[in-house]
Parts: C-alpha cells; structure tokens; sequence
C-alpha cells in the first residue's frame, strides 16, 4: 500500500516531441507526487509549452510515456487500453492557458458550467453553485453574468482558472498565463494560484515569474534545448545553481 501512495500523480518519462525537422522535447522525464508545485522555467523554444501540452494530452510524444498514477495515459502509438486510460483521466487534467481562451458568446457563469454539464453530466443547478463557489474563490461573485469582452485581462484569466477548477482536476497545468497581463493584473492571478497551491493543488507551472518559483514551487525545473538541464528545489536552484547555463539564464534578472 505504502508503494500505491507513493505514486506520481502524473510523470512523463523519456518523452520526446518532434514537429516534422524540428526537434522540440528530447528524452524529458519528470513527475508530480501529490501537492507538488513544480515551475519549469527557461528561455523560450526551450519546449516547456510542447512538455505542458503533451501532459495535458493535447500534443502525443513522438517517444516516451506519460502516466497518471502508474498507468499510461500517452504513448507514440497508443493501444486500445491507452486510448481507455486517456477517456478515462482527461477530466483529471486542469489546464490553463497563456491566452484566455474563454467562449466570447456565453456569460462568466455559462463559460463555467458548460464542461461540467456536458462531460461529467453534472444537473444546471449542480454546476451553478460549484461555479458560484469557484467564483468566491477567485474573487469574481458579481461577474456571474458578465460577457468576457467586459472584464480585464486579469478577471478573464480568473473566470479561466475557475473553469478549469469546475471539473475538479488532480493536477492543474498553467502555461505562462501571467505573460500577457500587465503587473497589477498578474498579482491577481498570482494570488489565486499561490491560494490553490496552499490549499494543496498538485501543479505543474511554466511560468517566467522568477518569485513565484522561488516562493511557491516545491522543486523548479530548468529547461533549455529540449531538455531539463537543472532541477532542484528552488533554494538550492536559484541560490547556487549547479549548470553555467542556468547560472547565465538566472543572471539576467539580477539587479
């Protein structure tokens, strides 16, 4: 029993990404236990969104496995028990992307409760107050019935958090989503995801906030080339940095 516990909620090993000529991941392995809150970080083209989309099952490695809880979830070329595995988790697989990607179409509330209605079957009223509650929790209770185009980037990115969170994922998976935000709009965003981290959500961050890693992450992974070149906990990491490749990436956002 103790051995089951101990299994990684989701870990990718070996995985490799080839887009056509164009090698992006080659041979990364990595793995969540369960309250993890992992930041990769790196330049960009390193391939940390390739690693993030083929954990949220959105890209299949060209090599590699990824798992959840020991079973394979994502192989190159997938059998029928595979093919089961991934139906079966996908709900458990919260992602957040750097762009909203919110339905312009639907109010706050509707964009919330539509993946819990059509996938998990969940009744209207169901769907309603775990959105309203996801919305206390992100700080968004009077937006319930505003359109996207009516909020900030900041508020959209939180109506996106908060969907993700309605199908009551195992993981959370963020892609730079405080990229396109301007300072004040990613202390908001920071703020719920430092409260999902308190609160003991397994996360998996590619992030260019270097105090966010320092603060939140429980291990930081750097990336460059397709590789993880570094990984560490985030003391260790950003106080004595074991490569010269990080040590040049981390001094370019000393003083």
């Amino acid at each position: 029993m103790a051995a089951e516990s101990a299994e990684p909620i989701i870990a990718a090993d070996g995985l490799v990404k080839h887009f056509g000529p164009v090698r992006v991941l080659e041979g990364v392995s990595l793995a969540l236990a369960e309250r993890d809150v992992l930041c990769v970080i790196g330049p960009s083209g390193s391939g940390k969104t390739t690693l993030l989309r083929c954990c949220a099952l959105l890209e299949a490695p060209t090599a590699g496995t990824i798992r959840m809880r020991g079973e394979v979830i994502a192989e190159p070329a997938p059998g029928p028990e595979t093919e089961r595995a991934r139906r079966r988790v996908r709900a458990d697989i919260g992602m957040v992307f750097q762009h909203f990607h919110l339905w312009p179409h639907m109010t706050v509330l509707e964009n919330i409760i539509e993946a819990p209605r059509l996938v998990k079957g969940a009744s209207r009223e169901e769907a309603v107050a775990a959105a309203e509650a996801l919305l206390a929790k992100v700080g968004l209770s009077d937006k319930r019935d505003v359109y996207p185009q009516r909020l900030s980037g900041g508020q959209q990115q939180r109506v996106a958090i908060a969907r993700a969170l309605a199908m009551n994922p195992k993981v959370m998976l963020f892609d730079e989503v405080t990229s396109a935000l301007d300072p004040e709009l990613r202390r908001e965003v920071l703020l719920v995801m430092r409260q999902l981290a308190a609160e003991g959500m397994t996360m998996l961050v590619v992030t260019h906030e270097m105090n966010f890693a320092r603060q939140v992450g429980s291990r930081v992974a750097f990336m460059d080339g397709g590789v993880i070149v570094e990984e560490g906990p985030p003391r260790d990491f950003f106080q004595r940095p074991r490569t010269e490749r990080a040590q040049r990436f981390l001094a370019q956002f000393e003083d």
